[in-house]
C-alpha cells in the first residue's frame, strides 16, 4: 500500500492519501483519493473519489472522520466496496437467478423442459444480462410486442415464468421486487375433454383388450377414479388399504398426502393388476412399475391406444379421462361441487366449480323440466313456480292456489301451497301426465313429486 498511496500533506489530514491515475484532468494527471481507519484490529481502506469528480482532501478527510465517529459509537461501518458487493449479491442478474430456480426447483417442475425451452426463447433474449432492479414496464411491453402474433395463452406463459422466477429470487434474497406489476393477459384456452357414450364404449372394450395389461389396468383406473398419471405412477402396495376402501396418494400436486375411496370394481382392478405386477416384476413395491421394476416415467403406449380405440386425436388419455371423470359427476346430479372437488382432490371448491359448473346439461334439464310442462299450456308471464308436494300458481293476474275439487280462486299477498289429488293433463301437447286445468283462469299447474 505504501509504495501505491501517498500522503496527501505530511501534517494536514491524518490517514488521506492519493494516488495518480493516467488519466489527464486539467493537463496533469488525476488524482484518486483514498482513506484509512481501524475498525477493532482491523484496518480499512476506502477509496473516496477522484479530483475529476470533485472530490479533495477535506472531502475525504470529513468522510473518514465519519467513519470513525460511527466505529466510536458502536456502528457497524461498510466501505462503499462493501456497499456495493452486498448490493450485488441482492440484486443478481436475471440469468442467474433463473439457472438457481430451474436447478433447485427443477425436480418438482412437471414442465421443466417447456419452462427451459420458454425462457432461452422469449425471457433470456431480454432479461438475461439485466438486473431485476434494471427490469422496466417498457421491457415487459417490448415483450409483449414480440409475442403479439402468437396465443395469449403463449404470452402468458411467458409473462407467468418471468414472474415465478422474480418471485423466487425475492424469497431467496437474490433480487428486490419489481417496482411495478406485472398485467396478465385474459386467456380462453380452458379445455375440458369428455367422452361421447359410443367413444366410451370403445375406449372400455380397447382397455379391457389390450395387450399390455398394465397400460390397460392404468387407463382403467383412471376412467374410474379420476387419479393423475404421476399419482398412479408413485402408487405403491402401502398405498392400498382394501380393508378400509381407501387409496392414498403420494406427493399429488398439492404437496400434501390425501386419500381417495375405492369402489368394489376399483378394487378388483388393483388386484388384478398386483397380480400381474407380482408375475412380470416380483419384488416391485410399485403396482404399476416401468423398467426393472422401478417407479414408472412415462407411459409412450397410451398414444396407440388413442389410435386403437378410435379416440379424437387431439384427446389426452390420462389428462382428458379425468376431465371425463369429474364431467360424468357433474351430469349425473347425485353429487354436489364440493363432494366432485373431494373426489378430485382439488384444494378450493371454486376451482372446480370454475371448470365443471358449466357441465351440467342433465342436471339442469331435470331442474328446468318443471318449466316444459309450465309453459305448455300458459302465455304472456303465466310462470308457475314448483314445490315439491306443493302447488303454487303464479300469474299477472295474482296468486291462485287450486281447491280439492280443481276450481282456483284468486289471493293476493303470501304463498299458500296446497296439496291436491294427481289427475291427467288436459292438455294434449304435454307428456308428462301431472298437469291439471284451473277452470277459472285456465291456467296450468303441476303437481310436483
Amino acid at each position: 500500500m505504501a509504495s501505491k498511496y501517498k500522503r496527501y500533506h505530511p501534517k494536514k489530514w491524518a490517514g488521506v492519501y492519493v494516488y495518480e491515475l493516467r488519466e489527464l484532468y486539467n493537463g496533469s494527471p488525476d488524482l484518486c483519493f483514498v482513506i484509512n481507519f481501524r475498525s477493532g484490529r482491523r484496518l480499512i481502506w476506502e477509496k473516496v473519489g477522484k479530483i475529476s469528480e470533485g472530490y479533495g482532501p477535506d472531502v475525504a478527510a470529513e468522510i473518514r472522520a465519519e467513519r470513525i465517529k460511527a466505529i466510536r459509537h458502536g456502528e457497524e461501518v461498510k466501505t462503499a466496496k462493501e456497499l456495493r458487493r452486498e448490493q450485488a449479491e441482492k440484486d443478481k442478474p436475471f440469468a442467474e437467478i433463473a439457472g438457481a430456480y430451474f436447478d433447485i426447483k427443477g425436480p418438482t417442475l412437471k414442465g421443466l423442459t417447456t419452462d427451459r425451452n420458454r425462457y432461452l426463447k422469449h425471457l433470456k433474449p431480454l432479461f438475461g444480462k439485466r438486473s431485476v432492479s434494471e427490469i422496466t414496464p417498457q421491457m415487459v411491453e417490448e415483450l409483449r410486442k414480440s409475442l403479439s402474433e402468437r396465443k395469449p395463452a403463449t404470452l402468458w406463459n411467458a409473462l407467468e415464468l418471468l414472474r415465478r422466477i422474480i418471485n423466487f429470487g425475492v424469497k431467496t434474497n437474490r433480487c428486490p421486487n419489481l417496482a411495478f406489476q406485472i398485467e396478465m393477459p385474459i386467456k380462453d384456452n380452458e379445455i375440458i375433454e369428455h367422452l361421447t357414450p359410443e367413444e366410451t364404449r370403445r375406449f372400455l372394450d380397447c382397455a379391457r383388450t389390450w395387450p399390455a395389461r398394465d397400460v390397460g389396468n392404468m387407463l382403467l383406473l383412471a376412467f374410474f377414479t379420476g387419479m393423475r398419471r404421476g399419482e398412479m405412477f408413485k402408487l405403491q402396495d402401502d398405498d392400498v388399504a382394501f380393508d378400509l376402501k381407501l387409496i392414498r396418494l403420494r406427493d399429488p400436486k398439492g404437496r400434501k398426502t390425501l386419500s381417495i375411496g375405492m369402489s368394489s370394481l376399483v378394487e378388483k382392478l388393483l388386484q388384478d393388476q398386483m397380480a400381474w405386477r407380482d408375475e412380470h416384476f416380483p419384488g416391485s413395491p410399485y403396482i404399476f412399475p416401468g423398467k426393472n421394476g422401478e417407479m414408472r416415467k412415462d407411459c409412450t403406449a397410451v398414444d396407440r391406444f388413442r389410435k386403437a380405440a378410435g379416440l379424437p386425436p387431439k384427446f389426452r388419455p390420462f389428462h382428458g379421462l379425468r376431465h371425463h371423470f369429474a364431467v360424468s359427476l357433474a351430469n349425473s346430479g347425485k353429487f354436489s361441487m364440493d363432494m366432485i372437488s373431494e373426489m378430485l382432490t382439488h384444494k378450493n371448491v371454486d376451482f372446480t366449480k370454475k371448470k365443471y359448473a358449466q357441465f351440467l346439461p342433465e342436471t339442469l334439464g331435470r331442474i328446468f323440466s318443471p318449466a316444459d310442462g309450465s309453459f305448455c299450456g300458459c302465455s304472456d308471464y303465466r310462470v308457475h313456480m314448483v314445490q315439491e308436494k306443493d302447488i303454487i300458481v303464479r300469474s299477472r293476474h295474482g296468486i291462485h292456489t287450486p281447491d280439492a275439487q280443481g276450481t282456483g280462486r284468486r289471493r293476493r299477498g303470501q304463498h299458500t301451497p296446497v296439496q291436491v289429488p294427481n289427475r291427467q293433463c288436459g292438455f294434449s301437447g304435454c307428456g308428462n301426465g301431472c298437469l291439471r286445468q284451473c277452470q277459472r283462469r285456465r291456467h296450468l299447474y303441476r303437481r310436483a313429486g
